[in-house]
């Protein structure tokens, strides 16, 4: 008899943590060995139990997922890590992937398609569902902006005018303007109006 694969999964919901247990402990191959309810929990269970593959949901109370990835790969280097989340938007795919994590899956996936993921991970190779490899490759083919440009369309997403952001930031309104024009450009905005919204589908910035 093989050794299954042992699991934690992480999220926030408890009905989707539990269901997805419950849905993963029906193959042989699988085992859950514990269930977290934020990043900050994950990195205490991962430490306890040492699985062999982390699921985890990108969005959770006192430390999300990105974040719990980036601590346990520095950790764990070898720490094989799956993203299951609701959001696609290219710059969460980028962070995710960035911090360290084997693979990224949306929580509509078919199963059969999430078990072959755990399984691909967990032999140490990467897997992205087809939808998400597309917003990765959309983020790279889009100009990149500045961490002031990011700092600037961040509290465009407030409400702030460009007084107020200037304010904020220590700079000249004109030099607001400057950038909130290289912003429209950049997303493809036709306005403010626009680039917030394109913002918040690309998870560039939140509410």
């Amino acid at each position: 008899m093989t050794t299954p694969i042992r699991l934690l999964i992480a999220d926030d919901h408890p009905s989707m943590r539990e269901g997805l247990s419950a849905l993963l402990e029906k193959q042989s191959d699988f085992q859950v060995v514990a269930l977290a309810q934020n990043g900050v929990d994950a990195i205490a269970k991962y430490r306890q139990y040492r699985p062999d593959v982390l699921l985890t949901d990108l969005r959770m109370p006192e430390m999300e997922g990105a974040e719990a990835v980036t601590v346990l790969r520095t950790e764990f280097p070898d720490a094989r890590i799956i993203i299951l989340t609701t959001y696609d938007g290219n710059e969460d795919i980028y962070r995710a992937l960035r911090a360290g994590a084997s693979g990224y899956l949306l929580k509509d996936a078919p199963c059969q398609e999430l078990f072959e993921a755990i399984r691909r991970v967990y032999i140490g190779q990467k897997y992205m569902m087809l939808s998400v490899a597309q917003k990765l490759t959309e983020r790279f083919s889009d100009s990149e902006l500045t961490d002031r440009e990011l700092e600037v369309l961040r509290l465009m997403v407030q409400g702030k005018n460009n007084r107020a952001i200037g304010e904020e930031l220590f700079i000249v309104e004109g030099t607001v303007k400057y950038h909130v024009r290289n912003i429209l450009e950049k997303l493809g905005a036709s306005d403010r109006t626009q680039a917030v919204t394109i913002a918040l589908k690309r998870g560039l910035a939140r509410l």
